[in-house]
C-alpha cells in the first residue's frame, strides 16, 4: 500500500445512531475519557493520505468537538430514524466517484488501525471482491465496497445496513478475521463492561 492508493480510497464513519437500547448517542459515549467517535477516528487516521467522512445527525456540534485536529468532513445525515441504511447510502453518494468505500461503524470501540491495514490488503489481492470482517460464516462491517455495488448497495433499506447485501453476494465476498472488531457497544452493560476492560488495563 501507499499514499497514492490510500488517496484514492474513501472512509465513511456511519455515527448518526442514537441508539434506543444504549439510551444515548454511540459516537459520543466515552470510555477512559475518550468517545466512541474519537476511538474510529483514530484507527482510520493511520491510514494515512484516504479522505474520512463521518456521517452525522442534524444536531453535530458535539460531535465536531470529537473530531477537532483531524480532516474529517462531515455529512447530515436529515433522517436516521430510517435506520443504517439511510447512512450508508448518504456514504455511497458522496464516496460515488471513489473506487472502494471502507465502512466504519461507530460503536467498535477496540479497533486497531492493524486490522484495517489486514482490510485494505485483502482488498488489493482482491479488488473486485467486498472484503469484509467474519462473523461465523457471515460478513459484517467494517468492510471495504467495491464501486460496483454502490448502486445495490444504495437500495438497501430500513436498519439491517448492508447485511442484507453481504448475504447476497456468494462468491464475491471476502471474509477476514478481525480480532480488534469483535467487541462493540449496544446497551449500558456493554458500555460498562467496556469501561471496566479500560480500567484495568491501565490501572
Amino acid at each position: 500500500m501507499n499514499s497514492t492508493s490510500l488517496a484514492r480510497l474513501r472512509i465513511v464513519i456511519l455515527a448518526a445512531g442514537f441508539s434506543s437500547r444504549l439510551g444515548q448517542p454511540k459516537a459520543l459515549a466515552r470510555i477512559h475519557g475518550v468517545s466512541l467517535l474519537r476511538r474510529t477516528l483514530n484507527a482510520a487516521a493511520a491510514l494515512k493520505g484516504a479522505d474520512i467522512i463521518v456521517i452525522a445527525p442534524r444536531a453535530a456540534m458535539r460531535y465536531r468537538v470529537e473530531t477537532q485536529g483531524t480532516k474529517a468532513m462531515f455529512i447530515v445525515n436529515p433522517r436516521p430514524a430510517r435506520g443504517l441504511s439511510s447512512s450508508v447510502r448518504l456514504g455511497v453518494t458522496q464516496s460515488r466517484y471513489a473506487p472502494a468505500i471502507l465502512f466504519l461503524p461507530v460503536d467498535m470501540f477496540n479497533l486497531k488501525s492493524a486490522d484495517l491495514i489486514r482490510l485494505l490488503r485483502a482488498r488489493y489481492s482482491a479488488p473486485r471482491h467486498v472484503i469484509a470482517r467474519r462473523i461465523g460464516t457471515r460478513g459484517a462491517a467494517p468492510l471495504i465496497l467495491p464501486r460496483r455495488f454502490y448502486t445495490r448497495a444504495c437500495g438497501i433499506a430500513g436498519d439491517i445496513g448492508l447485511r442484507e447485501l453481504l448475504a447476497q453476494l456468494g462468491d464475491s465476498i471476502l471474509l477476514i478475521d478481525l480480532p480488534s472488531a469483535t467487541s462493540d457497544i449496544d446497551t449500558p452493560q456493554d458500555l460498562g463492561a467496556a469501561r471496566a476492560c479500560f480500567r484495568a488495563r491501565f490501572s
